[in-house]
């Protein structure tokens, strides 16, 4: 045996792992700088402010009583002495749960007729074969192209031919199944395996129930996206209400705090309560659809 191998081997002792440096890596696996990293916050943060500053100071000025200056300088964030006064002066001067009834049932009728049209027409669109399925398609992602007021005055024209003026349904009818929508469902249905379909085809299932039972149950998120575009474009929706209704019985929420604005311009606080009255909804809609929205977003940008 030669003395090297005699020898025994000194190896270097490893590092403790408490003493490596961490190692900070993105989605991909590829490492962030900390100053990198401390951007990506820095800008994050600035987006939030933007984004969720004017709602959490709508909701501050709205506790503020009526001796509180709401224009000091430098302005008060927190209410010094809040109170939901501000609430009850708005549905003592607007019938506001009366337009917020009519808001729902516009929202809620506009998520049932986009869930079910826009699911029918993206499986025809994605999974059946028929002659003419891509002029189809190219003539939704044409109406996504119109703007609203350049066909206003043709919806009025027709829901005023039907005689369905100044009614909830004339509100709802011209939105009921949105171009977007059928292409997200189109494309969340072109991102299932074919192979499933096909066993079920081959066990006897019809086009109605691969539909039903096979392919709608996978895009359960996606269908959570269309719900919650839909309640949101109708809960929002101003200018067509306007045109299309002239009873107040019939009146929405947002024309209805359209009042306070004009009767009340001076009292912000007022409009502040209104403000937060039109908006608690959406997000208690988001935070219960939370969960399938972000997951129907990856199931509509799997195949285009």
């Amino acid at each position: 045996m030669s003395l090297l191998e005699k020898t025994p081997r000194t190896t270097r002792p490893a590092a403790p792992a408490a003493a490596r440096e961490p190692r900070i890596t993105d989605e991909h696996g590829r490492r962030v700088r900390p100053g990198e990293l401390v951007l990506r916050y820095l800008l994050l943060l600035v987006v939030l402010a933007l984004t969720v500053g004017p709602f959490l100071w709508q909701l501050s000025t709205s506790l503020k009583g009526p001796t509180e200056d709401i224009f000091s300088s430098p302005p008060s964030f927190f209410p010094a002495h809040p109170t939901p006064h501000n609430y009850e002066r708005v549905a003592d001067t607007i019938p506001v749960w009366d337009y917020a009834l009519n808001s729902l049932k516009v929202a809620s009728a506009n998520v049932v007729t986009n869930c079910a049209g826009s699911a029918l027409a993206g499986y025809a669109l994605a999974r059946l074969r028929y002659r003419g399925r891509r002029a189809t398609t190219l003539v939704f992602v044409l109406a996504m192209l119109v703007p609203v007021e350049g066909i206003v005055i043709a919806q009025f024209t027709t829901m005023r031919e039907l005689g369905l003026n100044n009614t909830l349904i004339g509100v709802v009818l011209p939105g009921a199944v949105g171009a977007m929508n059928v292409l997200l469902m189109r494309n969340a249905f072109r991102g299932l395996p074919y192979e499933i379909e096909e066993a079920a085809y081959v066990d006897g299932a019809d086009a109605w129930q691969r539909f039903l039972r096979v392919a709608l149950p996978s895009v359960k998120g996606t269908l959570a996206v269309v719900a919650i575009f839909a309640f949101m474009g109708a809960w929002d929706d101003f200018l067509w209400p306007l045109i299309v209704l002239s009873d107040p019985d019939r009146f929405t929420l947002t024309i209805g705090l359209n009042y306070l604005h004009g009767t009340f311009a001076n009292d912000e606080r007022l409009v502040a309560a209104g403000t937060v009255i039109a908006v608690a909804p959406l997000i208690a809609l988001f935070a219960c659809l939370q969960r399938y929205f972000f997951r129907g977003v990856g199931e509509g940008a799997v195949k285009g």
